[in-house]
C-alpha cells in the first residue's frame, strides 16, 4: 500500500524529469521486454514448425505435443500472451508514466507479476501440449493459469489507473483515452470469457459466438488501443510536432469503443445463429471505417512535411510502417465482414493472412518501434548496430509482405473453387502447397528478423551497447532519434 502513497518529502507540486521517470521503470519494464523478446524467438520457432507441418504433415508426428492440433494454438499463446501482452503491457505502463509525469507505482509487485505471468504461461503451455487444452482459440489455457494471469492484469490496471490520478499534468492526451480503455476493457473481457467458455455456462452455439467475440476483441480492445496510443506518442514525439487534430483522435477513440466491441460475430456467418446476431456483427465491422479513417488522417496530416524522417529513425520506420497497417488490416476485415466477400474467403488461407496482418503488422511492428525508443532510455545505453537494426526491419517487413500477400490470393482462389462442385477437394488442397511453402519462406524470413532483435536486445542489457553521453536527458541518438 505504502508504494501507492507518495512520499512525503517528494514534492508534490514538482514534477519528476523524464530520466528520474525512465529509472522508476527500469526494473518491472525490463523482465517485462526481457521475457516478451523471449517468447517472441520461442514462438517463432514453433511457427515455422506449423507451418511446415501445412505441406508435410508428417513430420515429428509421433510425439504427440508435436502433432500440428497442438503446436498451433502452443504458437499462438506465445504470440498473444508472451510477445503481444508482455511488450504491449511494458510499453502501456511508460507511455503511461510518461504522460502523467508520474514515478512508476509498484514496481516490486509489477515485477512479481512478471515473474508469475511466465509461470502461468509455461504451465498452460505444457497442458496444452499434453492435450489438456480447451481447444477454443485464443481460450485455450486451462481455467486456473488464466485466473492467475487475471491477477497479474490486476496489478497493471492498478499501476496505470495510480498514476492516471496522480498525473502532473491537467491535460489527457489522447493517448491515455487510449490506455485507459485497455486497463479496463481486457481484464473484463478476459475474465468473463474464460468465465462463459470454462465452467460451461455458454455451449454450443452460444460458446462460438462467445469465444468469437473474446478472440475478435483481443486484437481490437487490447492490442489496439496500446498500438494505436504508442503510434500516437511516438510519432510527434520522433518529429518533434504536435498530432495534427485532438478532436479528430478523440473521434478515433470513442468510435473505436463504440463499433468494434459489436464486430466478432461477423466469423459466424453461414452458422446456425439467429439472424441478427450475425447482422449486428456485420454492422459494426462496417461502421469501424469511421474510427480507421480518421485515425488515418490524423497520422497521415501529422507525417506530412516529416516522411524524409523515415530515413534516419528506425522507430519512426517501424511505426508508421505500423500505422499503415492499421488501416489496411482494419479496411479489409470491414470488407470481410460483407457476406458476399465471407463465402468466398471463409475457411481459407485468406483467413490466416488477414490476422498476420493485424497481430504482426500493425501491432508488432508498433512494439519493435517503442522499444527501439524506450529501452536506451531505460537502460542510458545505444543500440549495438543501426546496420542490424535495418535488417530487422527489412526481415520483418519482408517477411511479412511474403506471407500476406501470395496467402491472400492463393486464399481468394481456393475459396473460388471450394464453391465449385465440379472441382475436387483433394485437387484444391495440392494447388494451395506452392503458397503454403512460401508461408514457410516468410515465417523463416521473419524469425530471422526476430533473432536479429533479440541479439540487440541481449547486447543492450548485457551492457555492451555503446554508453549514452553524460547529458542523456538531451542527447541526441547517432542513429537518428531526436531529442527527448
Amino acid at each position: 500500500m505504502s508504494e501507492l502513497m507518495p512520499s512525503a518529502a517528494e514534492p508534490q507540486n514538482e514534477p519528476p524529469t523524464r530520466a528520474e521517470i525512465d529509472r522508476s521503470c527500469r526494473g518491472p519494464l525490463l523482465v517485462f521486454i526481457a521475457s516478451a523478446v523471449f517468447w517472441l524467438v520461442i514462438g517463432s520457432l514453433w511457427a515455422i514448425l506449423a507451418a511446415v507441418k501445412m505441406h508435410t504433415p508428417g513430420l515429428l508426428t509421433s510425439w504427440e505435443p508435436l502433432t500440428f492440433g497442438r503446436v498451433r494454438p502452443v504458437h499462438l499463446n506465445m504470440t498473444i500472451y508472451g510477445w503481444a501482452s508482455m511488450s504491449g503491457i511494458a510499453t502501456l505502463l511508460w507511455l503511461q508514466a510518461r504522460l502523467a509525469r508520474t514515478r512508476l507505482p509498484l514496481p516490486n509487485l509489477l515485477i512479481a507479476g512478471g515473474v508469475v505471468w511466465n509461470l502461468a504461461l509455461v504451465a498452460g503451455l505444457v497442458e496444452i501440449s499434453l492435450g489438456h487444452g480447451t481447444s477454443v482459440e485464443w481460450i485455450e489455457i486451462p481455467l486456473f493459469w488464466a485466473l492467475v494471469f487475471a491477477s497479474v492484469f490486476a496489478v497493471v490496471m492498478a499501476s496505470s489507473l495510480t498514476m492516471f490520478a496522480r498525473r502532473k499534468v491537467a491535460h489527457v492526451y489522447v493517448s491515455q483515452w487510449y490506455l485507459f480503455g485497455a486497463v479496463l476493457w481486457f481484464p473484463f473481457l478476459y475474465l468473463m470469457a474464460n468465465t462463459l467458455i470454462h465452467t460451461g455456462l455458454t455451449r454450443g452455439v452460444t460458446a462460438a459466438a462467445t469465444n468469437w467475440w473474446f478472440a475478435h476483441n483481443v486484437l481490437g480492445l487490447w492490442l489496439t488501443p496500446i498500438g494505436l496510443a504508442t503510434i500516437y506518442y511516438l510519432i510527434p514525439k520522433v518529429i518533434g510536432a504536435p498530432i495534427h487534430s485532438y478532436h479528430l483522435s478523440l473521434l478515433g477513440f470513442w468510435s473505436l469503443a463504440l463499433f468494434y466491441n459489436w464486430a466478432g460475430t461477423h466469423h459466424l456467418i453461414g452458422g446456425p445463429l439467429p439472424a441478427w446476431l450475425v447482422t449486428v456483427g456485420i454492422v459494426g465491422s462496417l461502421m469501424m471505417f469511421v474510427p480507421v479513417i480518421t485515425v488515418g488522417i490524423n497520422h497521415h496530416m501529422t507525417m506530412v512535411g516529416h516522411f524524409r524522417r523515415l530515413k534516419d529513425s528506425p522507430t519512426l520506420r517501424f511505426i508508421v510502417f505500423s500505422g499503415m497497417s492499421y488501416t489496411a488490416v482494419s479496411l479489409q476485415g470491414s470488407l470481410t465482414s460483407l457476406r458476399s466477400v465471407n463465402e468466398v474467403n471463409h475457411f481459407t488461407h485468406y483467413t490466416i493472412a488477414h490476422a498476420h496482418l493485424g497481430v504482426y503488422s500493425f501491432f508488432s511492428m508498433a512494439m519493435f518501434g517503442a522499444l527501439y525508443y524506450l529501452l536506451p532510455r531505460l537502460t542510458g545505453r545505444e543500440w549495438a548496430s543501426a546496420r542490424l537494426i535495418k535488417l530487422h526491419f527489412w526481415a520483418s517487413a519482408g517477411g511479412l509482405a511474403l506471407y500476406w500477400g501470395p496467402l491472400t490470393i492463393g486464399g481468394w482462389l481456393q475459396g473460388l473453387r471450394m464453391n465449385n462442385p465440379d472441382v475436387p477437394f483433394l485437387e484444391i488442397m495440392t494447388d494451395t502447397l506452392p503458397w503454403l511453402w512460401g508461408r514457410t519462406a516468410a515465417g523463416t524470413l521473419m524469425t530471422l528478423g526476430h533473432v536479429v532483435f533479440a541479439w540487440l536486445v541481449v547486447t543492450m542489457l548485457r551492457g555492451s551497447g555503446g554508453a549514452r553521453p553524460a547529458s542523456f536527458a538531451a542527447a541526441t541518438s547517432p542513429i537518428g532519434e531526436v531529442k527527448q
